[in-house]
């Protein structure tokens, strides 16, 4: 099986906008080193052989179709395709045409070449059964043409303007996608514009990842069974292609992440965004993305939906974890217990550092909200905050040594649960910390991170961004 022509030009990738930096406190521990765009996928539109060789799928449909006679059998209507099967390249498996008035159903098995004017086929003796889409096929002009993908390379929301196939390992296959709006515009003038189609901004399909659109009526597009390119990306990255989609398209990319990845995405999205998606959510998922997300940036979203419904998503979460919110949502939020982050470690007096250790692991999923131990007394009340650093030395010298050793005389910065965010502020750089511990009664019942004072305070209706120079 073979494809043929010759298409001028050479595809420009498109690498799309910077991805937004998430709040302070993500910007600064998860950003990472990213490799390149050509090391991230093994793009096969990279050989020229291939490039050269692809065929457009909307030049080809409602070209004939020939018989090994070269006796025209009917016309193109559309490519079938798998796109669930785990391959990154998804092999055409078969062809729908019009003969007359049916639509039949020509198995790939017979494709001799797709060119750009026709398709022939290799046999002069066919089975014309009628058309019935199979389980997990796909047809590439109804589903997939003009609906909205990810670009995982690019991140960002991508419309397919055209299609293209060419033979690869083997198999005429879907190699990559045209996004480019003069693409778009280029088929609604006269069919003769695509008898040379020069591709405009190409994005390999080892890159994307595409999306059902059940609006259209049409059977869901099942999203890769790998899912490798979105789980490489970064959770404000997530957030932006969440922002972008569709309804139905953040159902779907929500529903291949894991709950941290989810509620990571989620704590990086514009507050009128997110408001929007859990209003737009079924309140059970709603409640469990809620449920999933650090404790002061789940109260922050709750903020921003109806009375009502904040009170029906708190009923349908586990009950300790509801009690949690509602308790952080009865403080005014320009107050230190508004911004408050209950997620906090304890550790007695007489606990050793290796016992604390533990507890750290144990806790390593909240690892961007812990900065410090809180050391209590007997009673429960605060003697004193040790620093991570403190606890690496510490473990590195004697891991038996009681935590209340470490403890220095100097008094733990705290402040109480009403105290006003900007006092939070200036105790905070007057402290030259990056944390302070929310006291009641002496006991601590929550913590303060520098970037959720600069949540607090920043008067804007969105979150605080770093520039794009720490990007």
């Amino acid at each position: 099986m073979a494809t043929s022509g010759d298409t001028p030009g050479t595809p420009q990738p498109d690498h799309g906008e910077p991805a937004r930096r998430g709040p302070a406190r993500r910007a600064i521990s998860r950003v990472q080193p990213r490799p390149s765009r050509r090391r991230r996928t093994r793009q096969i539109l990279a050989s020229r052989g291939v490039f050269d060789s692809i065929v457009s799928l909307v030049g080809l449909i409602g070209r004939p179709v020939r018989n090994q006679a070269g006796q025209e059998i009917g016309r193109l209507v559309d490519v079938l395709a798998r796109l669930s099967d785990g391959q990154t390249y998804p092999p055409v498996s078969g062809l729908v045409i019009r003969v007359g008035r049916r639509l039949t159903f020509v198995d790939a098995s017979v494709i001799a070449t797709l060119e750009r004017r026709q398709v022939l086929l290799r046999t002069a003796r066919l089975d014309l059964t009628e058309f019935t889409r199979r389980e997990g096929e796909v047809m590439l002009g109804k589903d997939v043409l003009d609906h909205q993908m990810v670009d995982v390379d690019g991140v960002q929301v991508i419309r397919a303007a055209d299609l293209y196939l060419a033979e690869a390992i083997g198999r005429v296959r879907l190699v990559g996608v045209d996004v480019s709006a003069r693409t778009l515009l280029r088929r609604l003038g006269p069919s003769r514009l695509w008898a040379h189609p020069t591709p405009e901004r190409v994005i390999d399909w080892a890159a994307i990842q595409p999306f059902g659109d059940s609006e259209s009526g049409a059977p869901e597009v099942r999203l890769r069974t790998t899912h490798e390119g979105l789980h490489r990306l970064r959770p404000g990255e997530l957030a932006d292609l969440l922002e972008d989609l569709r309804r139905d398209e953040r159902r779907k990319l929500l529903s291949v992440l894991s709950p941290d990845e989810a509620a990571d995405a989620l704590e990086e999205m514009e507050p009128d965004e997110l408001a929007s998606l859990l209003r737009e959510a079924d309140q059970a998922t709603a409640s469990r993305l809620l449920a999933s997300m650090e404790p002061d940036e789940a109260v922050e979203a709750l903020r921003d939906l109806p009375v009502a419904h904040r009170r029906s998503l708190l009923e349908r979460m586990p009950p300790e974890i509801a009690a949690r919110l509602a308790a952080l949502l009865g403080y005014p939020e320009d107050t230190a217990g508004g911004f408050m982050t209950t997620t906090i470690v304890l550790a007695g007096i007489d606990d050793t550092v290796a016992d604390v250790v533990d507890r750290l692991i144990e806790a390593r999923d909240h690892d961007a909200d812990i900065d410090a131990v809180a050391v209590v007394d007997s009673r429960g009340g605060l003697v004193g905050d040790l620093p991570l650093l403190d606890l690496l030395i510490a473990l590195r010298q004697r891991h038996d040594v009681p935590v209340g050793v470490l403890v220095g005389d100097e008094d733990p910065v705290t402040v109480s649960a009403d105290t006003p965010a900007d006092e939070v502020a200036k105790l905070l750089v007057e402290a030259r910390r990056l944390s302070l511990v929310v006291v009641e009664d002496e006991r601590p019942i929550g913590r303060i991170l520098a970037d959720d004072v600069l949540d607090a305070l920043v008067p804007t209706s969105g979150r605080f961004r770093f520039p794009r120079l720490l990007q």
